[in-house]
């Protein structure tokens, strides 16, 4: 019984994001890599700014050199809510993902965000064919 309960919790929590997690694995083996074919990826660069990007495809890459932040575009549904009488302010904290180089990042398709770079990126990339 306990846990259908817990299952059925764990999914509300999710509905801000349905399925769009961005996925960082920090410094991936060389074997992983490798495995990946990593250096015949497209590369793909940027200076430090701040980035809006919407992914149509899911898209692996690795970062050879940067720091960026990214912060998931939340539904705009989430607004309306403002409304109500009870200031949370903990729920304003903007979400966001931290990455840089040596790091393995897979994006979520359909993923809307902000790329907030303050290192200029260098990375290798491959969109998934799924």
């Amino acid at each position: 019984m306990e846990a259908a309960a817990a299952a059925a919790t764990t999914s509300n929590s999710a509905d801000s994001f349905p399925n769009l997690r961005i996925i960082v694995e920090s410094n991936p083996s060389e074997s992983r890599l490798s495995e990946l074919g990593i250096n015949s990826w497209p590369k793909w660069g940027c200076p430090p700014g701040k980035y809006t990007l919407k992914f149509d495809a899911a898209e692996t890459c690795y970062l050879v050199k940067g720091k960026v932040k990214v912060y998931p575009k939340k539904a705009a549904a989430s607004s309306s809510s403002s409304s109500s009488h009870h200031h949370h302010h903990h729920q304003d904290v903007v979400e966001f993902v931290e990455f840089g180089a040596g790091d393995l990042v897979t994006i979520p398709k359909g993923l809307s965000c902000t790329w907030d770079v303050s290192v200029a990126v260098d990375k290798h990339y491959k969109f998934d064919s799924s």
